[in-house]
Order: C-alpha cells, then sequence, then structure tokens
C-alpha cells in the first residue's frame, strides 16, 4: 500500500515535473520570440534611420555638385564673353586698319593711272622721235629698217657662232687632254705591272746537221729522199752552201713546225728512206697535235680565263703558237692582250672575265687565215660564234681592228690592248726598206692635201706632225684635215698599233728694225 502510494507519489511528481516543464518552456519560447520581435523592430528602426541619413548626405552632394558645376559654368561663360569682347575689340581695329589700307590703295591707284598716261605720252613721243631717227637712218645708210635688221642679225649670228666654234674646240681639246691623260695613267700603270718576254721569230726554222755529209743523205738518191720528205710535210727543204744547216720553209706555221721535228728526228735516227721519212712524219704530226692542245690550255691558264672553251678553239690557239706577226709569236701576244685587258678593265670597272675572254680569241682567225677567205677578225668572230661564244665574246674579236662597230667597252679595251701590246719596243720587227717606206708614204700622204706646208713622221712612225699654211687653212679646216689624213693613213697603209696624226697651225711676223 505504502509502494503503491510510493508510486503514485512518484507518477504524480513525475508528472508535475512534465507539466511544469512544459509550462517554462512555453513560456521561454513566448519570452524568446517577443524578444525577438522587439529586436527586429529595433534592426528595422536602425535601417531606416541609416537610409534616411544616406538620403539627405546624397541630396547634399547632389546639391553640392550641382553648384559647382553651375559655378564652373558661370566662370567659363564670364572667360568667353571676355574673350569674344577682345575679338570684337581686334575685328574693329582691323576693320579701321583696312579701311585706311582701302583709302591708301585707291590714292596709289589714281596715282599710278596718272603716271600710265604720262607714261603712254612719252612712249607716243618716243615712238615718233624713233621713226623719225629711222627715217633719218634710212635717208643716210641708204637702207630699208628690214635690210638693216637682216644684215645686223647675220653678223650677230657670225659672231655667234665664231665663239661657238671656239667654245667647243676648247671644251673638246679639254676633254680629250683629260681622256688621253687618264688612258695613258692607265695603259702606263698596266704596262708597268706586266713584263713579258719578247722573242721575234722568223717564218723559217733552220735545222742542224752533224756534218755537211748528211745534206747527201737528206737529198737521198737522185732526190727521192728529199722529195719524200716534201711530199710528207708539205714542205720546202731548202739545202744551199750554208754549214751544217738545212732550213724548213712554209707558209703554214704548224706544217713547218712538224717538219723542223721529223727532220731532226730524221737526222738523230740517221736511218733516212722515204719508209722511214713517212714514219717519222707521222709520228712528228702527232707529237705536234699534242703539244698544240698543250698549248692551248696551258694559255687558258695563263689567261686566267675562267669557263670550259670548246676544244677546236683550243686547238686553234695552240696552232697560234707557230704563227708569227712582225716577228712576234702570236699566242704569246694574245696572252699578253688578255692579261692587259684584264687590267684596264679592272681599273675602268668593266666585265674582266669577258675582256680577257675576247682578248684571248682575239687572233685566234689568224690560225686559219690561210684556209678561209677574209680578214682574220672576221674569221675568228664567225668561228668564235660556230664553237658557242657569247655574241659580246664575238664582237670583241670582229672589232679589235676597226671592221665593225664596237658597241662596249670590252670592245675598245680589246683593240687598245692589242695596240698597246703590238708597239712595245721590240715586239715586232720589219725590215729596215719596210720600215722607210712606210715612214715616206705617211709624209706623202700629209702632203698631198690642199694647204699642208711640210710633214715629219716621229717616234718610229707612230705619230706624224702636219705643218699647214695659216692663211689658207683655219682652225675649223684643220680640225677636218687631221680626220682625214688619219682616214686615209687607215685605207691606205698597214701598220702595227696606232698613228697620231697632228695638225700644226701658226702664223709668224717679222720685222727688222733699222
Amino acid at each position: 500500500m505504502n509502494v503503491l502510494l510510493l508510486v503514485l507519489g512518484l507518477a504524480a511528481a513525475l508528472a508535475l515535473g512534465v507539466a511544469a516543464g512544459y509550462f517554462y518552456c512555453k513560456s521561454r519560447a513566448a519570452t524568446r520570440q517577443a524578444q525577438a520581435r522587439t529586436d527586429a523592430q529595433s534592426i528595422i528602426e536602425d535601417a531606416r534611420r541609416t537610409a534616411e541619413t544616406t538620403r539627405r548626405e546624397a541630396e547634399l552632394s547632389a546639391k553640392e555638385a550641382a553648384l559647382s558645376v553651375k559655378d564652373e559654368a558661370e566662370a567659363e561663360v564670364r572667360a568667353r564673353r571676355a574673350e569674344l569682347s577682345r575679338v570684337e575689340e581686334r575685328l574693329d581695329n582691323r576693320d579701321a586698319a583696312l579701311d585706311r589700307r582701302d583709302a591708301k590703295l585707291d590714292e596709289a591707284r589714281r596715282e599710278l593711272s596718272r603716271q600710265e598716261e604720262a607714261l603712254g605720252e612719252r612712249a607716243a613721243e618716243l615712238e615718233a622721235r624713233e621713226a623719225d631717227q629711222v627715217k633719218a637712218l634710212e635717208e643716210v645708210s641708204g637702207l630699208t629698217r628690214g635690210e638693216a635688221e637682216r644684215r645686223l642679225i647675220g653678223s650677230l649670228e657670225v659672231e655667234l657662232e665664231d665663239r661657238l666654234g671656239r667654245m667647243m674646240r676648247d671644251r673638246t681639246l679639254e676633254a680629250e687632254q683629260r681622256a688621253d691623260a687618264e688612258a695613258r695613267r692607265i695603259t702606263a700603270t698596266t704596262m708597268e705591272r706586266l713584263a713579258s718576254d719578247i722573242t721575234a721569230e722568223s717564218t723559217v726554222k733552220a735545222v742542224a746537221l752533224p756534218s755537211d755529209d748528211m745534206k747527201g743523205r737528206v737529198i737521198g738518191r737522185e732526190g727521192r729522199n728529199i722529195r719524200a720528205f716534201e711530199a710528207a710535210t708539205g714542205v720546202d727543204v731548202i739545202i744551199d752552201d750554208t754549214p751544217e744547216t738545212v732550213v724548213i720553209s712554209c707558209f703554214d706555221p704548224v706544217r713547218r713546225e712538224i717538219g723542223r721535228v721529223a727532220m731532226e728526228q730524221l737526222v738523230q735516227d740517221g736511218r733516212i728512206h722515204p719508209g722511214r721519212i713517212e714514219q717519222l712524219v707521222s709520228k712528228a704530226r702527232k707529237d705536234i697535235e699534242k703539244e698544240i692542245k698543250s698549248a692551248g690550255r696551258q694559255a687558258i691558264y695563263d689567261a686566267k680565263i675562267s669557263g670550259g672553251m670548246h676544244g677546236d678553239l683550243i686547238r686553234l690557239l695552240g696552232a697560234l703558237k707557230y704563227r708569227t706577226s712582225y716577228g712576234q709569236n702570236v699566242l704569246n701576244h694574245s696572252v699578253e692582250v688578255a692579261n692587259l685587258c684584264g687590267m684596264m678593265a679592272a681599273e675602268l670597272g668593266a666585265n674582266v672575265k669577258l675582256a680577257r675572254r675576247g682578248a684571248l680569241l682575239h687572233d685566234v682567225g689568224k690560225a686559219i687565215d690561210h684556209e678561209v677567205e677574209g680578214t682574220h677578225a672576221l674569221i675568228g668572230g664567225r668561228f668564235a660564234k660556230k664553237s658557242g661564244e657569247s655574241d659580246d665574246v664575238v664582237r670583241a674579236i670582229s672589232a679589235h681592228h676597226h671592221e665593225i662597230e664596237m658597241e662596249t667597252v670590252e670592245d675598245v679595251l680589246v683593240a687598245t690592248a692589242d695596240a698597246v701590246s703590238a708597239a712595245r719596243p721590240g715586239a715586232r720587227r720589219e725590215t729596215t726598206e719596210t720600215y722607210i717606206e712606210r715612214l715616206r708614204s705617211l709624209e706623202d700622204i700629209a702632203l698631198g692635201h690642199r694647204g699642208v706646208d711640210k710633214a715629219y713622221a716621229i717616234q718610229a712612225g707612230r705619230e706624224i706632225r702636219v705643218m699647214v699654211q695659216p692663211s689658207e687653212v683655219d682652225d675649223r679646216i684643220a680640225a677636218k684635215l687631221a680626220f682625214d689624213i688619219s682616214k686615209q693613213i687607215e685605207s691606205d697603209l698597214e701598220y702595227p698599233g696606232q698613228i697620231k696624226v697632228t695638225v700644226i697651225r701658226e702664223s709668224r711676223v717679222t720685222e727688222v728694225a733699222r
């Protein structure tokens, strides 16, 4: 019973505790809710007050900015008004100045009009006086105005033509002197840089014999050996009274060299009969052919030629080793011309390769000029063209003796180098009779022209000086006379290098005081 009461009591206490907790929690929640409402209301009020404050501050800032903009605008307006006032004042001043200037210009126009009228009256008066003077001059001179003008213009034309002629002559002489000085410098420099051996060769070959008895063996029984030798080689064998010597003569230098080699081998071998002659001549021909090609290749190397060259051209170059011109070896001359031409081209800034190639081949036609009709320059040009050389090289070859017109500086350089090589002292040889005849022909050509008083060939025939009569030859005729003499020398004479023609005109007046 007590336990039951205890249990009931505990249950009642528990229920009261639960009820009390419930009501306490409920009251606490109500209190928190009321507190939350109060806090929320307070936050809302603070936000409203902050927004109101911000709005008022923004309104104040906007008003301040508006006032600042207004003040700036008003200041700018005042500044512009002041500037406009100044501009208006300047314009007013300028208008006043323009008005004053217009007034002065009007006065100047009126003054010019008065002066123009006065000048017109003066011009009319002068024209009237001029007409009177012209009329008086016509009456005194007996010439009309047109005739007098024509005479005056004619005299002026003669005077101006004479002055122009003197000016042209002076300028031409000055240019020629400068060009001559530069040409002499380049030529002298080139010749100083190139020092080659100079040897003169003849057109016959002499073969030494061990004894005069060998002459009979060379001739053979009834001359069969010498006939067989001449038939196999195409040369002439001359056996005269010269001791221990046989002379080989032929117009073809290659055949002449073959004959010389074959004859020397026959003399060394000692077995001289027609069969042996044919064997040795055939061997000599092959040896000379090899030597020709070797000489051609060596010439290309010595002349510093780059690029390939046709085999036929190389062979013709080598054949020039056995050709002479006035005693000068043509192959050595060609190599020398190539080196001279290359040096001069380098001095002038021209095409060095083209100049060297054209110069080396310039006399290649001499190797076959006895087989083909025409001059060696044109023959060489045609052969070079067939062998694939360029048109510039072909023209340089063909033009080096002025047989066709020169077009480039390389053409001129080839001709110049050829003349320099041929004109070097001792380079070529001619007989005394031929030399004297050439000098006499030079003087006769000059003396054959009208107005020539005396003529002298000087500098070994490299120059001819012509003295003219000043009463018959003036300066213009003297220039034409020099040209005519030079052209006649070119057409009538054959000579190495070039010949300078100098015409001298001077007047001398002599009086004797007694």
